[in-house]
């Protein structure tokens, strides 16, 4: 059997990156220079959609052997590709975060997140245990764009814990999209450290809700208008 993962990788990254480079809601997002989380939260939604339009358009039963995805294949297409996500998504939290602490009169740097392996490896274990990839390739659309938007919500924990442990009083607020869901709409609202549940930072398949900070020093950003109050 020939080794198709060096082919399908390089075909992969180069589809991908020029979806990116060429993508207008990406060029906008990165030329913000008054920044939220809300900004991030929009442009790591672009990124995972870019990512699973990649895998969808190149990843087929006929570019498959025996119409599978191996392990031996996954690990060595999916997961660089998704820890790519990671990599640009991560530096643009690390961005925002870098803006909010400036805006908000904080000398803290900002606290990049630790990648989710196991959500990585989850999604392998998926794609190689099935017979066929033609009955697993969905986990490779929505979920990939829901890992992308964990990984804002992964910086926004980081880095008010951070905050708290600096002796900060950081506050997340929790979003709804439109009206949401029962169980969105029970997570909706305001919780100060360290009293957050952690289904504040957990999103179901097609969640579109935000997860927002708000710094310490008694200060808020106004998402849209971006002015401190």
């Amino acid at each position: 059997m020939n080794d198709i993962a060096p082919d399908l990788l390089k075909k992969l990254k180069k589809y991908f990156a020029e979806k990116y480079n060429n993508d207008p809601e990406i060029k906008r997002i990165l030329n913000l220079e008054n920044l939220s989380y809300a900004d991030a939260n929009n442009f790591a939604i672009r990124v995972g959609e870019i990512l699973a339009n990649t895998y969808q358009e190149l990843l087929t039963p006929v570019t498959l052997p025996d119409g599978r995805m191996y392990w031996n294949i996954a690990e060595r297409i999916i997961e660089p590709t998704m820890k790519h996500n990671f990599d640009i998504i991560s530096k643009f939290t690390s961005r925002v975060q870098s803006y909010l602490n400036k805006e908000a009169g904080l000398g803290l740097k900002a606290i990049k997140p630790q990648l989710n392996e196991d959500r990585i490896k989850g999604i392998l274990e998926r794609l190689a245990a099935e017979e066929l990839y033609a009955d697993i390739k969905w986990i490779l659309n929505e979920p990939i764009v829901n890992f992308s938007q964990s990984i804002v919500d992964d910086s926004i924990k980081a880095n008010a814990e951070f905050h708290a442990r600096a002796g900060l009083k950081p506050k997340v607020v929790r979003v709804l999209d439109g009206t949401g869901c029962e169980w969105c709409r029970s997570l909706a609202g305001e919780y100060s450290y360290p009293n957050v549940p952690s289904d504040v930072y957990r999103r179901h398949e097609k969640c579109r809700c935000t997860v927002e900070y708000k710094t310490g020093d008694g200060r808020i950003q106004n998402v849209h208008s971006r002015k401190w109050i």
